[in-house]
């Protein structure tokens, strides 16, 4: 719903519907004596009002007109620079559905009132306060058009589109977070037992379409799997494409498969498409994709390539500070009900860097800056596991700088660079572990 341009104009539309009703109905009241309209509501005759809303409506859907034509614009630039991937970040942009919906509104309220031009009791019937609104509209919409010049002229910029992607790889990491666990004290069989269980006698659940899993209504399965007293297994997880037929799930005992099945169905969403929805690991494919074509002989922008480094380190930095959610759904009770597959650190960090190491084969800019970026992730480590992880991800990429880079002092400095990782890897792994 929110990655689509007519769901906030058609709120709009009706809103305004709603508006003209309660105007339409002060002006027939007005016309028949029951109340009086201020004086600055007055518009003239129903010869004026009619040109009057016939210009306005003329000139608002020119104007929406003209919108419209910016906003395809925009999405072909954001699908030539960016990948087609970012598009669904334009369309979701909260900014330009509000405009087109403020013209598109505008226009509608304009023709209705139009229309209501002597039709009232009276063949000289004119609606006073339709026009006057109708004019307070058309201001509002000019305002909007210059809030839509600016907003458009940030939001194509690579450093704003960048920064999005970013703030929604936190957000994303935020909920992940805080559905990462379930509630009431750990009672029941242990995982090895519960898995145990499942392998031997759980039944399988399959896909019922293909697609991507976008997203899982974890509340809704523990609430399913505690009532039936089963426990589920998720064999994917939300960026996962499904294969109909295919396994989607583990059910035990056996018997409660049927109720899971019907429940499952309910509770997560398959799509053509990936999205930010429990799914971390898109934001950072979205930021390498950036960084790819940036790489490529065909753009070569090794600045937006270390742009993209930066916020990938600064998104990995905040996940590196705390141990990620492992899966386990425990009901009111405390026993095991849903297991899904964690999202590793190991997958985050390798999705990060592998990549844009290799795009950026030979070219030190990109692996100082990706070690660089390391240290400060380091610096958060909540593990000794996690700062060799980093640690090895720094080999990989001084091995790459050996073998690549011809300059002896350009694989100095990549040299150097490391040097500053393995030191913070030192002090990580010395740092007590976090609570």
């Amino acid at each position: 719903m929110r990655t689509s341009l007519w769901r906030v104009p058609t709120v709009m539309v009706a809103g305004v519907v709603v508006l003209f009703v309660v105007t339409y109905t002060v002006d027939r009241a007005a016309d028949t004596g029951w109340l009086t309209l201020p004086s600055w509501v007055e518009s003239g005759g129903a010869d004026a009002v009619r040109q009057v809303l016939i210009a306005i409506a003329a000139a608002v859907i020119t104007v929406a007109g003209v919108v419209f034509s910016v906003t395809i614009l925009a999405l072909q630039l954001a699908s030539q620079q960016f990948g087609p991937r970012m598009l669904r970040n334009f369309i979701r942009d909260l900014g330009t559905q509000i405009t087109l919906g403020t013209f598109v509104s505008t226009f509608v309220f304009s023709m209705l009132a139009l229309g209501s031009v002597g039709n009232g009791p009276r063949p000289d019937f004119v609606p006073h306060l339709s026009a006057t609104v109708a004019i307070a509209l058309t201001l509002v919409s000019m305002g909007v058009l210059i809030y839509f010049i600016d907003h458009v002229a940030t939001s194509i910029q690579l450093t704003s589109v960048v920064s999005g992607i970013a703030h929604d790889f936190d957000t994303t990491v935020e909920e992940l977070f805080e559905d990462g666990s379930g509630s009431g004290q750990e009672t029941g069989p242990s995982l090895a037992e519960v898995s145990e269980r499942l392998e031997r006698e759980g039944a399988i659940v399959p896909a019922t379409t293909s697609g991507y899993l976008q997203a899982v209504g974890r509340e809704r399965l523990i609430s399913i799997a505690s009532s039936s007293e089963a426990v589920i297994r998720l064999l994917q997880r939300p960026g996962h494409f499904l294969v109909e037929g295919r396994p989607l799930a583990l059910v035990w005992p056996a018997a409660a498969a049927p109720a899971v099945t019907r429940a499952l169905e309910r509770a997560h969403v398959v799509g053509s498409y990936r999205t930010l929805t429990q799914d971390p690991g898109f934001a950072i494919d979205q930021l390498v994709e950036i960084s790819l074509r940036a790489l490529s002989p065909a753009v070569n922008d090794t600045f937006t390539a270390l742009n993209c480094i930066d916020w990938l380190g600064d998104g990995l930095s905040k996940v590196a500070a705390r141990p990620l959610p492992d899966g386990i759904h425990r009901g009111d009770m405390g026993t095991i009900r849903v297991i899904e597959p964690a999202i590793t650190f190991d997958r985050l960090v390798k999705g990060a860097f592998d990549k844009v190491r290799q795009a950026g084969r030979g070219m030190p800019a990109v692996y100082i800056r990706q070690l660089e970026n390391l240290a400060k992730i380091l610096d958060t480590a909540a593990s000794a596991e996690q700062a060799e992880l980093l640690a090895r991800q720094a080999d990989m990429i001084l091995r790459a700088s050996e073998e690549s880079v011809p300059e002896p002092s350009d694989r100095l400095d990549v040299s150097a660079a490391h040097d500053g990782v393995r030191a913070a890897r030192d002090r990580a792994v010395r740092r007590p572990p976090a609570s």
